[in-house]
């Protein structure tokens, strides 16, 4: 059995392409070339040069020895805060800027939540010369004001989506539109694993260079390329994508998705969908989502706009179905904390949808001679007005 998508973008019972008549162009066009074009010589050499000389890769896999020892196991922090832009999400954006431009196009439309995804393309697209709009929350806006700022800087166009939440979820419904109105000149880049086949398999193609480095790193540094765990936070799910991907069909390597609980799982204000999830339909794709009874979609809420998505990617959907992958659920309150406790041992401020994953050594117990690899997603800059007010500092 396998955990990878099928030629078809199902992971098991999840994924596919449901989407208007109108996008099948855009998305056909993409399905029939994107793995062609990705194994592409030319591709492969510019895609990994600027990896290396434009972002920083490979990024350090670093043993986290105070946080270790206070919790009594082997802790690496795979360290994808220290990428160009402060977090993973431009592993995926360099590879999609390669593949619009062998596509042809000239026009690049986002969606984004944290904003992490918005400065990941519009620093793509100001590298390449290309038009940039990138669509976000206007409540995202609002508590995202830094990467606003940097994205106007890179010379993005930044659209406020005012609609529903006014979250990631309704920034993608805007996008969606846009390529809607515009077919021929425009390629999406979306910033996870989800999304109509082939976007899943494909975001999670480009960002298993995390899990790749990990291999040969661990190798150098405890004589073996597998950790006995790996542990990320879940959004949409690209940098757990990118950490799982070539240990997904190892069941010797646990693997842990850590969500969003907002307020506490039955509070009404969480973004846990594994836990409140049932099957439906999101952006294009067959997954697990919060919904009400008559199948409308439940406004998501935590206190980190990354996680702050009423759905998964349909490859977590599939982990948790199958049982392949362990789900926690951690509040507002144990993430701002575990995020805090990571600064103040290790010297290192984290995203808080980092420190969603950093939270769950409290209580979930690991061996001592266990190797636990976490992903570091992303740096706290971006968070430091929400750590400012939570701990009034």
């Amino acid at each position: 059995m396998t955990y990878q998508a099928d030629e078809k973008g199902y992971y098991g019972e999840f994924g596919g392409a449901y989407i208007p008549e109108m996008l099948y162009p855009n998305v056909e066009e993409l399905r029939q070339q994107y793995i062609q074009i990705m194994q592409e010589e030319s591709f492969q050499k510019e895609f990994k040069d600027l990896l290396k000389d434009y972002v920083g890769r490979p990024t350090p896999l670093y043993f986290a020895s105070r946080l270790s020892e206070k919790y009594n196991t082997k802790i690496y922090l795979k360290r994808e805060d220290l990428c160009h832009t402060g977090a993973h999400k431009v592993n995926n954006t360099i590879g999609q800027i390669l593949m619009a431009k062998r596509l042809g196009k000239n026009r690049i439309i986002a969606e984004t939540g944290a904003g992490q995804h918005g400065v990941a393309t519009a620093t793509v697209c100001a590298l390449m010369g290309i038009e940039c709009i990138v669509y976000m929350g206007e409540i995202d806006i609002d508590r995202q004001a830094p990467n606003v700022a940097r994205m106007k800087l890179l010379g993005a166009t930044v659209i406020p989506a005012k609609s529903g939440s006014r979250t990631l979820k309704d920034a993608t419904n805007e996008a969606i539109r846009d390529w809607i109105n515009h077919p021929v000149d425009t390629h999406y880049i979306i910033g996870s694993v989800v999304g109509p086949h082939p976007y899943p398999d494909m975001v999670a193609r480009f960002q298993s260079v995390i899990s790749e480095e990990i291999k040969s790193q661990l190798l150098e540094k405890e004589g073996r390329e597998a950790p006995d765990y790996v542990v990320a936070c879940v959004g949409g799910g690209s940098n757990a994508a990118g950490i799982y991907y070539h240990y997904l069909d190892n069941p010797e390597v646990g693997i842990i998705a850590v969500e969003a609980a907002g307020k506490g799982v039955l509070s009404g204000e969480s973004a846990a969908t594994s836990a409140l999830g049932k099957e439906g339909i999101i952006h294009g794709s067959k997954t697990l989502l919060m919904q009400t009874q008559d199948g409308q979609i439940t406004e998501p809420y935590s206190i980190s706009a990354g996680l702050d998505y009423p759905g998964i990617g349909p490859m977590h959907a599939n982990l948790y179905r199958t049982g392949r992958a362990e789900f926690i659920s951690i509040t507002d309150e144990d993430a701002m904390k575990a995020g805090q406790e990571l600064a103040r041992l290790e010297g290192i401020i984290p995203a808080i949808e980092t420190s969603h994953a950093l939270a769950i050594f409290e209580d979930r117990k690991f061996k001592k001679d266990d190797i636990v690899v976490l992903n570091l997603s992303g740096r706290g800059d971006k968070d430091l007005s929400t750590y400012i007010d939570y701990f009034n500092l």
